[in-house]
């Protein structure tokens, strides 16, 4: 079930330091809403809904609903302020959005399959994972919350790339718009540990070994 989050925000007018601090000590959050071609706004919202909508992984993917004055903008989360060393978020920066302009989005990976994975069950193999959110592009109607990468055809040795993954119709990849040298391996399976060191034992024992045969 897709999970759909609206921020309720009221209009700011006191600005700088002090403000802000004055806000968040009544449990408020100072923000900004920019973009889609209109003047920013600072605005403040609730802190404790705040925090409960950032322990979703897809907040930070999503197309938020801010509800502003008696009108809904749609915007998605840019950046956000936390204190160094308390449970605090200090600022958020909202980007509206307009439903015909593209936008880009850090999408989380899920990676699938991983105990059923060929280099896993069959080869010992450990899976390493090089990357746990991919850039993309697209219209927010075509915005994913997450992208599926499927490892089950995986064998030890072997790398998935950006080229590789499968992505929503609708969907590219910003890195890959950059050319051949941007395609990074995005997952790759391991050959077991200790594996390396017996191959070098090995290799070592055999080469002791024609030394004597040739002292000999």
């Amino acid at each position: 079930m897709s999970l759909s989050f609206e921020l309720q925000a009221e209009p700011r007018a006191d600005q700088g330091k002090g403000a802000s601090r004055r806000l968040r000590r009544i449990g408020k959050v100072p923000a900004i809403l920019y973009g889609a071609g209109k003047e920013p706004q600072s605005i403040t919202l609730d802190h404790n809904a705040v925090k409960l909508s950032l322990e979703h992984e897809a907040f930070y993917s999503h197309i938020l609903s801010v509800q502003l004055e008696g009108r809904t903008e749609k915007a998605i989360l840019r950046d956000v302020q936390r204190h160094p060393a308390k449970p605090v978020i200090l600022h958020l920066d909202l980007l509206r959005v307009s439903e015909d302009q593209a936008i880009r989005v850090h999408v989380p990976l899920h990676f699938i399959n991983e105990e059923t994975c060929v280099g896993v069950k069959t080869g010992g193999g450990m899976v390493s994972h090089q990357m746990v959110e991919v850039e993309v592009e697209c219209l927010p109607k075509d915005l994913p919350e997450f992208i599926s990468v499927d490892v089950a055809k995986l064998n030890v040795g072997d790398s998935l790339h950006l080229s590789e993954i499968a992505l929503p119709d609708g969907v590219t990849i910003v890195a890959l718009s950059h050319g051949p040298d941007h395609d990074l391996p995005v997952v790759s399976v391991l050959k077991p540990r200790g594996t390396a060191l017996e191959e070098e034992g090995e290799g070592g024992e055999a080469a002791e070994g024609g030394e004597e045969e040739e002292a000999s």
